[in-house]
C-alpha cells in the first residue's frame, strides 16, 4: 500500500471573499518529496501556501494535509534590527506548543539548539539575528520549524537575495530534510532551481500545470500561461529565465 500523500488538493479553490484567488488546484506531496510553485507575483503561490497552514479555507474541492507545517518566510521580509539571537529565533517555533502562560526554558533552548545543530549553525546560536548573512537568517528560520516538528516546510522563495555558494549549501540542506522524509514546498521564479524539484506546480490564479519537471518545465506554452509571456532566453544557455517581478508591470 502507498503512504497516504502529506499534502492532497483535489479541485482546491481558495481567496479572501469574493472571486477564489487560485481554483482548480490538483497534486499530491508524498513524504520524502520536494515541490517546486511557480507563478507570478499576484498569482496566488501565496494564497494556495495559506490554504497549506489552514489560514485560509477552501471554498471549493478539498485539501488534506497530514502533517505539522512548519513555515519558513522570506528574510527580506524580517525585522533585522530587532536585537535577538539566532537562539531566540529558532525557539520560536517553540511557543505555539506552550501555554499561553509559560514562557521557554531549558527543554525548550535545548530544542532550539538541536534544531541549529541540524542546520549547521549551533556555532552562532548567540549571535544577533539581524546581523547573519541571508543564507544564515535562512537556516535559521528553517530551524525554527523543525523546533516546531514540521513534517511538511513552506519556503517561500528561500534563494532570493542568496549568493551562489549559500544557494548552494541551503539547496543541499532542504534535500536531507527531504532525505529524512518531510515534504518540501518552495515557492520560487528561478527555474533552475524547479529543476531540481521531484515535482513543478504551476499556478496564475488557476492551475496551469502540474508534474515533473523534465515535463512541466520543456512546454513554453506552459510557462507562457504561468507568466503571462515574461519570458527571455538566456543567450549561451539551455535554461530560460522569469524576468524579475518589477518587470511584470504593463
Amino acid at each position: 500500500m502507498r503512504p497516504e500523500p502529506l499534502i492532497e488538493a483535489a479541485g482546491l479553490a481558495a481567496g479572501y471573499g469574493g472571486a477564489p484567488a487560485i481554483s482548480g488546484v490538483e497534486f499530491a506531496l508524498a513524504a520524502g518529496q520536494t515541490l517546486a510553485l511557480l507563478g507570478p507575483n499576484g498569482g496566488g503561490k501565496t494564497t494556495l501556501l495559506r490554504a497549506v497552514l489552514g489560514e485560509l479555507r477552501p471554498v471549493a474541492g478539498t485539501l488534506c494535509v497530514g502533517a505539522a507545517c512548519g513555515t519558513v518566510p522570506q528574510t527580506e521580509r524580517s525585522r533585522l534590527d530587532y536585537p535577538v539571537s539566532a537562539l531566540e529565533v529558532a525557539m520560536m517555533g517553540t511557543l505555539s506548543q506552550l501555554p499561553w502562560w509559560r514562557r521557554p526554558g531549558r527543554a525548550e533552548r535545548e530544542a532550539a539548539a538541536r534544531a541549529l545543530d541540524r542546520v549547521g549553525l549551533r556555532s552562532l546560536a548567540d549571535e544577533t539575528f539581524g546581523r547573519l548573512s541571508g543564507g544564515q537568517r535562512q537556516r535559521v528560520l528553517i530551524a525554527r520549524a523543525l523546533v516546531q516538528a514540521a513534517g511538511v516546510l513552506l519556503l517561500d522563495e528561500p534563494f532570493s537575495g542568496l549568493d551562489r555558494p549559500s544557494a548552494e549549501g541551503l539547496e543541499a540542506l532542504i534535500v536531507e530534510l527531504a532525505g529524512e522524509g518531510r515534504g518540501v514546498v518552495i515557492a520560487t521564479h528561478d527555474l533552475e532551481q524547479a529543476r531540481s524539484c521531484d515535482l513543478v506546480l504551476c499556478i496564475n490564479g488557476r492551475q496551469v500545470a502540474c508534474g515533473r519537471p523534465e515535463q512541466v518545465l520543456a512546454d513554453v506554452s506552459v510557462l507562457e500561461a504561468t507568466y503571462g509571456g515574461a519570458i527571455v532566453e538566456i543567450p549561451g544557455s539551455e535554461g530560460r529565465a522569469i524576468l524579475p517581478p518589477h518587470h511584470h508591470h504593463h
